[in-house]
């Protein structure tokens, strides 16, 4: 016998996100020498994560605490907010999961910008919600548009990332701020900040954990480096972070992950030593798309979009031939975004292979 899925369930397509270098190097027998495609630290963890981990390996057959007491508390003391105001979960995708989870019922509308981070998608319409899409302003999300659009369809939920993946631009705190008051009072702000840590002074609003309607969510997977430990922390009204408690895993985040993300949280000095180096490495990624003849998109995250100076197909090409000649980067899918390529930053090494391939992926893909 077959399980028997849900009507929702069945309707859904058959569809993956994001597919993995690693599922592309089993594809094409080519090992990447570049990793500079799905925005993670190529710079790693701070040393004493590593130590830590290593010291708690003997004791992971343990499980991690439930309520993540330690890590907890120390994100509530940096962020300057009561333990009560933060949740952590399974990297941001799991803790959007549990959001749509807690707040979307089969014909709910979430809004969103076409072309935005697709993966709180996937979670509104597995529980049968709708998406209602806004275009782009150029390359940054419109607010006046999105707000406009969350009144329009009496959203349940609007979703921005500021800054912005798959673009990199961004929004200041103010503009931010109005934004959040023009949203109706019975929509929900998803603000995704993962990639607070590299955005210029000036763009994170102060936290207001009062207001019912907000919620922000961070991760330990971008600048700290723990990708691969999926961790993450939202900060809301108490009442809204408690309702995580009737949804969550419990033993989702591992001892593991609890250990990493507390030795990351702090070596404050790593920290900024990735962040000048995220700095860095986006200026060489201009030049290298300068030398080729493209436009760079100025960025606040730790990517850059790169325009191909083409349409979306021929981006495709030059993906695909960076792909043949051992580079993994990604790319948006939208019109009007999609003749980018969007490359990671990384060490010195992977930048300078970078550098070296694009030349001939672009000659390559400039014949199909």
């Amino acid at each position: 016998m077959r399980p028997l899925l849900t009507s929702i369930a069945q309707g859904l397509p058959d569809t993956v996100p994001f597919t993995g270098p690693e599922a592309l190097e089993r594809r094409t027998g080519i090992p990447f020498r570049a990793r500079v495609g799905a925005n993670e630290s190529g710079f790693g963890p701070s040393p004493r994560v590593i130590e830590a981990v290593r010291d708690m390996a003997p004791g992971m057959w343990m499980y991690g605490d439930p309520e993540i007491f330690e890590l907890k508390t120390a994100l509530a003391e940096k962020l300057g907010v009561p333990v009560p105001n933060v949740v952590v979960g399974e990297g941001i995708d799991g803790l959007h999961g549990l959001i749509a989870r807690l707040i979307i019922e089969p014909g709910d509308v979430a809004v969103t910008s076409l072309g935005a981070y697709p993966t709180f998608n996937y979670h509104v319409t597995g529980f049968g919600g709708r998406i209602a899409f806004v275009p782009y302003a150029g390359y940054r999300e419109d607010l006046g548009a999105l707000a406009e659009a969350a009144r329009r369809e009496r959203a349940k939920v609007v979703y921005l990332s500021n800054p912005d993946n798959p673009m990199g631009t961004w929004w200041s705190a103010s503009e931010i701020s109005a934004f959040i008051d023009e949203v109706p009072e019975e929509t929900l702000v998803l603000l995704d900040e993962a990639y607070c840590e590299t955005a210029p002074a000036g763009t994170l609003p102060p936290l207001d954990i009062e207001r019912p309607n907000v919620i922000r969510t961070r991760t330990f997977s971008k600048a700290y480096g723990l990708a691969g430990m999926r961790i993450g922390y939202a900060i809301g009204e108490a009442s809204f972070i408690k309702a995580f408690d009737k949804v969550r895993n419990h033993f989702g985040v591992t001892r593991a992950s609890q250990v990493a993300a507390l030795a990351a949280l702090g070596d404050d000095a790593w920290l900024q030593g990735v962040i000048g180096r995220v700095a860095a490495a986006r200026r060489r990624l201009y030049a290298i798309a300068q030398e080729n003849g493209l436009a760079a998109v100025e960025s606040a995250t730790n990517f850059v979009a790169i325009d191909c100076g083409r349409d979306g197909a021929y981006a495709v090409n030059v993906l695909k031939a960076l792909e043949w000649r051992g580079v993994f980067v990604r790319k948006p899918a939208a019109a009007g975004l999609d003749q980018h390529i969007r490359v990671s930053v990384g060490p010195e090494a992977e930048m300078d292979v970078v550098a070296a391939e694009l030349p001939q992926a672009l000659r390559e893909a400039a014949v199909g």
